[in-house]
Order: C-alpha cells, then structure tokens, then sequence
C-alpha cells in the first residue's frame, strides 16, 4: 500500500485530530477574551491602587514573556503532580491564560483608541460609567480590536499544535502516528497536515473580515 492509499485509508484520523485542535481553540480563545478583557477593563477604568494593578501587569508580562512550550509542561507535568489532570486540560489551561494576557493588551489598545472625550460626553449626560462603557466605548473599540484579534487567532490556530508535546491528540500527532506507521513520507504526510491547518485559518480569517466590514460605519473606514 503506498503512502497516498494510506492517506485516504486514514484521512478519517486526521480530521479527528483537526476537529481536537479546533475545539482546543475555541476554548483556548473563549478564555482569553473574558480574562483578557477583564484585564483591560481593570487596568483602564478599575482603581489605579498597586495592590491592583501591579498583579495584572505582572500576569500579563509573565505570560506573554515565557514561551508556550515551557507553559505546557509547567501546567500538565507540574500540575498533575498535584491535582489530576488531563493533557487536553492542561493544554486549555495554559493557552487560554496566555491567550487572555495577549488579548488584554489588544483590548487594551482598541479601547485607548476611543477619544477620551466620549466617556467625558457620556458621564455629563447622566450616564454611569459602566453605561458609558457598554453603550459608547464598546462598540467602537469592538470595531477596532477585529483586525488584530484577527493576527491572535491565526497565532492560536498554528499554536494549538504544540500541544502533542504533552500528549494531546490533536492533528499534529495524528500525523506523527501516520508517519510511524508507514516508516517515512514526512513531506507528504505534513504538506496535507499544513493544507488542513491553512484551509481553517483562511476560513476563520474570512468570517472576521466579513463581520469586521458588518460593523464597519460609513465614512469612518480605515
């Protein structure tokens, strides 16, 4: 049997570990948008104590400064010496933390870029500063973050491939099982593993273009 009758015999697995790597990200990235934007959040408008704000610049330096790989070991092998979990787990839990301090400084910016003015506006008409937030800086800091939560996403996508090192099924290690199998074909095998990873990101990063164009206002265009 040649290395393409084993392809279509095991392209079944293959997807199986694609399906993995995208239920991986959605989790990784579902995480970092509700930390990383009650990060943003505290630092902008939360109290400007130490106490505070110093352990949010800390976690955020921390894990946008240690690579992911030593992430992933640090939470499934120093972890599970503790507390039982599983590599998929574990692969969620360090993704996602580093996901959140990547996304708090996207955020972060997207709200800056609002005129300070408007919450000023906003407060002398009676509104409470979370209305203001809500009604006013939200929606035109949304518009502003798409284009470079997009770059995270496709980051992500690429990333969620490390998480074979600890063991996770996904599509990367699929490969690894097909390559052992027939005892070679690395190119082949991995220009198909790099096709898949290629057709979901093109497909996520459509979505975001379409739905950033959906918010975009006329006249106010990049």
């Amino acid at each position: 049997m040649d290395i393409y009758d084993v392809l279509i015999r095991d392209f079944p697995f293959l997807l199986k570990g694609l399906g993995v790597a995208i239920v991986l990200l959605a989790a990784l990235l579902m995480i970092g948008f509700v930390l990383g934007m009650s990060i943003c959040l505290l630092q902008l408008y939360g109290p400007k104590t130490r106490l505070l704000q110093w352990p949010l610049l800390l976690y955020e330096r921390v894990f946008r400064g240690v690579p992911i790989i030593i992430m992933l070991f640090i939470f499934y092998y120093g972890i599970s010496g503790v507390y039982d979990i599983s590599a998929f787990a574990a692969a969620i839990l360090a993704m996602g933390l580093r996901s959140a301090a990547y996304q708090s400084q996207i955020f972060r910016s997207a709200f800056k870029s609002v005129p300070a003015g408007q919450m000023m506006a906003a407060r002398a008409m009676g509104m409470s500063k979370a209305k203001a937030i809500r009604h006013i800086i939200f929606p035109q800091a949304a518009r502003h973050a798409i284009g470079p939560w997009t770059n995270e996403f496709s980051s992500e996508i690429k990333e969620t491939s490390l998480a074979y090192v600890i063991g996770v099924v996904e599509l990367t290690r699929q490969a690894h099982y097909i390559i052992t199998s027939t005892q070679g074909n690395v190119l082949i095998v991995f220009a198909v593993v790099a096709l898949l990873y290629f057709v979901l990101n093109r497909a996520g990063n459509s979505l975001l273009y379409a739905y950033e164009r959906k918010l975009a206002v006329p006249g106010f265009e990049k």
